[in-house]
């Protein structure tokens, strides 16, 4: 009892080191250490605090705080101009901690239960606000967002510059005058990236914004996007008319990305055809062009669209630097062949759904000046290895995808291996088998991102052999989902080769059990502790993993995890406990990917998370003590996603 009264009576942290030395040592670290700082005990947090309303900006997408969490690491600062974060642990409580008057950058992710309600504070609080991107704002079903809302922001962000609302169904703003609430847009406004509207209403704001072009008709309103850059949407289908009014109507377009899902087949006035192509690049400036039709509700494509059309785009689009072209069935050798060479600045090139795509597109590409860094193939299925070896004559191929382009197998790898640029390599449901495996991981290529997803000729000793050679100093991104033929013995042949693995996939592998997470946890690489490097592990569906396996994610095992990925039948009491125990650990149950996709729709397809080491996070994850699960502990300290 004596024991227990001295420890209780031990004096606080600032008793032995005044608070000013402890804020000096603070004001040096970056925002995530100073997350865990905050964490460790109420000296840190006051002092963590005070560094943080001096700082500039407050980027934090690597886990989601709580709104409590959250209150005093956004104190009042009048220096705070960029704030990126993830917002699935927040609602509309923390508008009042995120809507600083100062804030000239907002970047927030997993918005789902904030409602349109930020929008009008922004419009209120933040004149200076230059750009905004909200993902999945009111995805919800019940979180309301409002035209007024719209309204309010249009209005007060007088200098807004960039504009992102993907995912946002705009059909909830049906106002009789949602097109003209536009012309109190910023006129600086350059990028608008938008999720779903509804035809008619993007019909009469493009109609609206050559109106007031028009030097004949005298409308005293200012200009529509006079200043726009760059537009990506998606609409109920792209049509010739389409594609022409934005031409005339954004004059200034340097990107343009249009994405379609039809309900039904269209009809030859609502489509796409070669004579719309001639129409996208009437000013003469796009760089970037994206024309996507989706096969979300059906297998349709662009049947109306044939060589003739791409031949015709191509002359009037030589300076192109990328372009992404899905579901362009009829299109063959001879129209892609036309874009390759007529664009002699191309450096992104992105077909999907190709089903006349050959080796010919690439049969002479070594005697083009082009210098392609990234390519995306997926599901051209008459692509063999013969088209991918011509294609690796381009050397500074950063960014390859052929996922679901069945006829490669391990010769195309062969060709790859060399290549001394590439990071990032996407084989999923190819004919891939453990002899490619090996000559990617004896080749040059630097790879950081590997997948293998679905390729069924794939055996154990394909990890062996895969991080046999000099791809494991490089490899950080590892997705082996799918392969039916993969056990316990490949994880723990990856956990002995003590590569400094990040990401690691391993969904819906039947025979993957409790001896993997075991060989994960103990996993040792240099310089760190217990599987130290995982910040993600997706283990859905995997059919031999069961409760006990929950015990090696208890510290001090996998410190630095933020994502975990289980199926959501395993013992829900067990699930708990780890959420209580792990703060800012993720754990999603329902089946959902983590993490994000390596491409994106618009033509920046790649996206690299920056992965610095924070010294003071690992000091505080290797000397944390186990958090005791009594009954007042907070399931909030972990977003858990039930399935």
């Amino acid at each position: 009892m004596a024991d227990c009264a001295t420890a209780s009576e031990s004096p606080a942290i600032d008793h032995h080191l005044p608070s000013a030395i402890l804020a000096t040592v603070l004001s040096h670290l970056d925002i995530r250490s100073l997350v865990f700082a905050s964490a460790t005990c109420r000296a840190f947090r006051t002092c963590a605090s005070q560094a943080l309303s001096f700082l500039p900006s407050f980027h934090l997408l690597d886990f989601a705080l709580t709104v409590d969490f959250l209150r005093p690491l956004l104190p009042d600062n009048l220096c705070l101009r960029s704030i990126w974060m993830d917002c699935s642990r927040l609602d509309d409580e923390a508008i009042e901690c995120i809507v600083k008057p100062s804030l000239n950058e907002l970047y927030l992710v997993n918005c789902e239960n904030l409602s349109g309600k930020i929008l009008s504070e922004l419009g209120a609080r933040c004149p200076d606000l230059r750009t905004l991107t909200l993902n999945s704002l009111s995805g919800r079903k019940g979180v309301p967002i409002s035209f007024a809302d719209l309204e309010q922001f249009l209005i007060g962000c007088s200098e807004l510059e960039s504009l992102s609302l993907p995912e946002l169904d705009f059909s909830v703003f049906d106002w009789p005058n949602f097109h003209r609430v536009w012309s109190l847009a910023s006129q600086k406004l350059s990028c608008l990236e938008i999720g779903y509207i509804p035809m008619i209403m993007l019909s009469q704001i493009l109609n609206f914004a050559v109106e007031v072009q028009n030097p004949q008709i005298r409308i005293a309103k200012a200009p529509l996007f006079p200043s726009l850059q760059k537009l990506c949407l998606s609409v109920d289908y792209i049509t010739d008319n389409l594609v022409g009014s934005i031409s005339e109507a954004l004059p200034h377009l340097t990107q343009l990305d249009l994405q379609d899902a039809p309900w039904v087949d269209p009809t030859p006035l609502s489509d796409l055809t070669n004579a719309g192509l001639q129409l996208i690049n009437r000013h003469g400036k796009l760089k970037h062009v994206s024309l996507i039709r989706s096969q979300e509700f059906m297998f349709t494509s662009f049947k109306r669209v044939s060589d003739l059309g791409l031949l015709l785009m191509a002359q009037t689009c030589s300076n192109l630097e990328s372009i992404s072209l899905g579901g362009f069935s009829r299109v063959t050798d001879a129209g892609f062949r036309a874009v390759i060479h007529s664009c002699s600045r191309l450096c992104k090139l992105r077909v999907s759904h190709g089903n006349q795509l050959t080796d010919l597109v690439f049969h002479d590409i070594s005697a083009t000046s082009l210098s392609l860094t990234h390519v995306s193939l997926k599901w051209c299925n008459l692509l063999t290895d013969m088209g991918v070896k011509r294609l690796s004559f381009n050397k500074d191929l950063n960014v390859l995808d052929l996922r679901e382009c069945r006829l490669l197998s391990d010769e195309a790898i062969s060709a790859l291996s060399l290549l001394p640029k590439l990071q990032v390599l996407l084989l999923d449901g190819t004919g891939v088998t453990d002899i490619g495996l090996s000559y990617l991981g004896q080749g040059s290529s630097p790879l950081k991102s590997l997948s293998l997803r679905g390729c069924k000729r794939l055996s154990n000793s394909c990890v062996e052999l895969l991080l046999a050679g000099e791809i494991k100093s490089s490899l950080q991104t590892l997705d082996l989902s799918k392969i039916h033929n993969l056990t316990d013995e490949a994880v723990i042949s990856l956990a002995r080769s003590r590569v400094k693995i990040t990401e690691l996939r391993l969904r819906e592998c039947t025979h993957i059990g409790d001896s993997s997470i075991m060989a994960l946890a103990s996993m040792m690489v240099e310089g760190g502790t217990h599987g130290s490097s995982l910040h993600l592990l997706d283990l859905y569906e995997c059919g031999g993993i069961t409760p006990l396996a929950f015990r090696w994610f208890k510290k001090p095992y996998f410190p630095r995890l933020r994502s975990l990925g289980v199926t959501g039948c395993l013992n829900r009491d067990m699930v708990d406990a780890l959420a209580r125990s792990r703060p800012f650990l993720r754990v999603s149950c329902r089946g959902e990917e983590l993490g994000t996709a390596v491409w994106g729709a618009s033509s920046d397809w790649c996206r690299q998370e920056d992965d610095n080491l924070d010294e003071l996070e690992q000091f505080l994850l290797e000397g944390e003590e186990m958090i005791e699960d009594d009954d007042d502990a907070n399931g909030d300290d972990v977003e858990f996603i039930e399935g």
